[in-house]
Formats: structure tokens, sequence, C-alpha cells
């Protein structure tokens, strides 16, 4: 969140970035107006409280003088202040919580150099990379969804069955290839200094709104044991969306030393998400499910560094997909498309050859965002009150925080059924991947179960 100062001295800078951001609902000419009511409630508490000290001390001078009809006079008003304050210190205490609720609502000031815009198509393509040296593909590359049903490696009607709309079983090689691609991002990230952690999957209300899911994106969350619609309280539990949440929040109200910083941790986690409202072609098949598996990368910084570092995060989440050899392309997103929490963000979008889409590149396919790589510089750590103390004598700062993920693994596996397909209906494993594999270098499928299995032949 931002300061409270920050906010009264800049209101046009604010009022700017909410416009710009595309953010509905912030009453920001009202929060000054609660700013300004509850400085002057806190100034008039400053001022009782010293008269209210002044007329305690004439109390004692006029009994010690004999004056009991002062004292008694003094006493009435020593009464009255205190009646006053009480009044106050209530109205400052209700304000102030109005103050805080309604200032999570505010979001993040971008970078003055971010490129200002509506949504994704005012976003800059930064560059492309992997597509100099392109493998040969087949003539008709099979969409994954159809091709996973025919090597028997997905299998989302099951999914369904059993979890509903959005779920899906990987089988066989489709689950071993998941696995092998979940230790090979673990061991890529290990290599750049990134220290492991395994966190709670379940996240409490705190939490999401310390890293500013909540109170945004309430209608997106799974809750365990309510109604999205119901009110919740801070230990109210919720499987989380992202692993930034747990790794995030696990210094929350912490004091970090210097010496601790620079901080690089890596989590790979599930991930759920309601994804409501999201339907057709274009999310078919692992595109946008509910449940997805994804490492991701959460760093925190002194303030200086953090936009160096996201330039450092970035080239870290791309080492995958090089590894991989799978095409891919950097955006640099735009005020409208960036998000509420970020200064700055990048997506990385992979290729993926067999769907047609207008917003694809030329030579055809479709473009699939595997990571959001972002600095939220002291936004998340404001919320959920992480910071730092530059020296050991010195007063504690807020930390900056960033976070990207190194990747999300549906629309990775997307890429490499489509992108390594072969023309007999196989696909190539990835060199990267082999070792993780058994040396295995071609997934071949399996042979369907059950009376859906009858008449479908041998596979070749």
């Amino acid at each position: 969140m931002l300061s409270r100062q920050f906010v009264r001295e800049h209101p046009d800078v604010v009022r700017e970035a909410i416009e710009n951001k595309g953010v509905e609902g912030v009453d920001l000419d009202h929060i000054l107006e609660i700013d300004a009511e509850w400085r002057e409630l806190k100034a008039r508490g400053d001022e009782l409280r010293h008269e209210r000290n002044e007329v305690s001390d004439a109390v004692a001078e006029h009994k010690q003088a004999g004056d009991e009809a002062a004292a008694e006079e003094a006493i009435e008003r020593s009464t009255e202040l205190k009646a006053e304050l009480e009044e106050v210190e209530e109205r400052a205490e209700k304000l102030e919580a109005e103050l805080e609720s309604r200032l999570l609502e505010v979001p993040m000031i971008p970078d003055d150099d971010v490129p200002i815009g509506d949504d994704e198509s005012d976003n800059i393509e930064a560059r492309r990379e992997g597509f100099a040296d392109l493998r040969d593909l087949p003539g008709d590359v099979i969409p994954h969804y159809d091709l996973g049903e025919d090597l028997d490696i997905l299998d989302f009607e099951r999914g369904a069955k059993v979890s509903g709309g959005g779920f899906y079983f990987l089988k066989g090689d489709g689950a071993r290839l998941e696995h092998a691609l979940i230790q090979f991002m673990r061991d890529v990230h290990r290599e750049q200094g990134y220290r492991e952690v395994f966190p709670p999957i379940p996240v409490n209300s705190a939490s999401m709104r310390g890293t500013g899911q909540f109170p945004k994106f309430v209608e997106d969350a799974y809750r365990l044991g309510g109604s999205n619609e119901e009110p919740y309280d801070d230990d109210d539990l919720w499987l989380l969306p992202t692993a930034e949440v747990p790794v995030t929040n696990m210094y929350a109200e912490d004091i970090l030393l210097k010496e601790d910083l620079p901080i690089k941790h890596q989590a790979y986690t599930p991930n759920f998400r309601r994804e409501a409202g999201e339907h057709g072609t274009e999310t078919r098949g692992m595109v946008r499910v509910h449940q997805f598996n994804k490492v991701e990368l959460v760093n925190f910084v002194e303030p200086e560094q953090s936009d160096e570092r996201l330039h450092g995060l970035l080239n870290e989440a791309e080492e995958v997909l090089e590894r991989l050899e799978l095409p891919y392309r950097v955006l640099e997103m735009c005020t409208g498309d960036m998000g509420f929490t970020q200064a700055r963000k990048y997506d990385i979008e992979v290729w993926a050859p067999a769907d047609d889409m207008a917003d694809g590149p030329d030579r055809g396919g479709r473009w699939l965002e595997v990571s959001s790589v972002s600095n939220f510089k002291d936004f998340q750590a404001r919320r959920a009150g992480i910071r730092y103390r530059p020296e050991r004598h010195e007063s504690a700062e807020y930390v900056h925080t960033l976070n990207g993920s190194g990747v999300a693994l549906p629309r990775v596996v997307v890429a490499i059924l489509e992108y390594y397909q072969n023309e007999d209906g196989t696909v190539t494993v990835p060199a990267a991947l082999r070792p993780y594999l058994d040396g295995q270098e071609v997934i071949e499928g399996h042979d369907p179960v059950g009376e859906s299995a009858l008449g479908a032949g041998d596979r070749d």
C-alpha cells in the first residue's frame, strides 16, 4: 500500500495512477478528507492532553493553597477535558481504521517510464528469443488437448468427473513430464542462488491482504470452510493462488538486517484459482485451469537494488525456456495491464504453434503467458510490515519485494507437446529434461483403458 503521507503530499500522482491503471471505485477525495479530519483530531487530542495536564497541576496547587472553590472548578474542567478527549480519540480511531481500509484500495504508482495504455493491446514487445533456429514442425500441428488425449497422457473428461470443469488428469508420461519439469526448474534456480522453501498450501486472509490479493481478488480465491461472499477474518484460510503469498508473508512484521539481504527464495507449489468466467477456444485444454503447478521466485532487497534485481529476475526466469529451447517473447506491460500492486512488470510468453490466434505471431500459433516478473517496491512490504535495518543503530525501513514465476507448468507442457511434436504424433523430449526421465527421448503414448478404449485399435 501507499503511505498516507505520500497520498497526502502527492494526490495528483496518485490520481493519475488510479486512472492509468484503470482501477475503479477509489474515492481519493474522500480519502484525503478522512486523512485531514484524522490529523485535526490528533492535533486536538494533543491539545486536550496538554490542557488536562495543566489542569491537574492546577488542582494540586489550589488544594495546597487551600482554595477549595478553585480546586473544584479545576476538577470539573478536568472531567470535561477527559470526556472530550475520549470522544476525540474514539472518532480518530474509527477514522484511522477507515483510512487504512481505503488505502488498501489504492494501487501502486507505476514507474515514470512505464508505457501508458488501457489493456494488453498497448503492451510493448521488448524482444523475441529462440526463433532464429526453429525445429521442423509437422505440416499440421495437433493442438495439445487433442494430442494429449490421443497419447492418453491427458484426461480432461475424468478430471471434470472428479473435480469439475477446469481440472484434469496427467497420466503416464504426461505425469512424468510434469514431475521432470518441476525438478528441472528447482535445479536451475538453485544454481542461480535461490534457497528453496516448501510453504503451507492454505494461507490466511491477512497474508492474502499482505501481497495485494485481498480485498481486490476475493472472488478468484478458493475459501476453506465458507463462501467467498461471507465476511472473512484475518485468520480465515484460503488455498494459495500463488506461492508469492506464503513466501512473501513468511517475513511479515519482521525486521531483517542489511546483511540478510538480498534474500532469494524459490518455492514449488500447486496453485488454485477460480478464474471465473473464462471460457472459449483460447482457454481450451490446459491453458486456463483451476489447479496448476508452478515454481515461484521471490526476492527481498534493499530499495536501491530493486530496479537492477528486476532485470536479473527476468533473466533467471527466461533461462528455463532457454534451456528447454522453447521460442518465447518478453513484453513490457502497460499501466492498464500491469496489475494493481506492481511498479513495473514484464511478461514472458512462450510460443505454442498449434492454434492460430488473432494476436499470435506471423508464423501462426499463439502466445501463452508463462511468467510475470514484477517489482512491487515497498507496496507489499508496507502492507505486510516487512522492514530491514540499514545499520543496527538506524531506524528500520521497508524492504522492496519482487517475484516472478520460474515458470508456470501447464502452458510449458502445452508448448512442449506442440513445439516438440513429430509427424508420427509422438513428442520429442527436450534434451534438458531427458536426465529427469531416465534418458527417455520420445513420448509415444499409452493404450487407453476401459470401455472407451474399445475399437480404438492398436497404437503404431
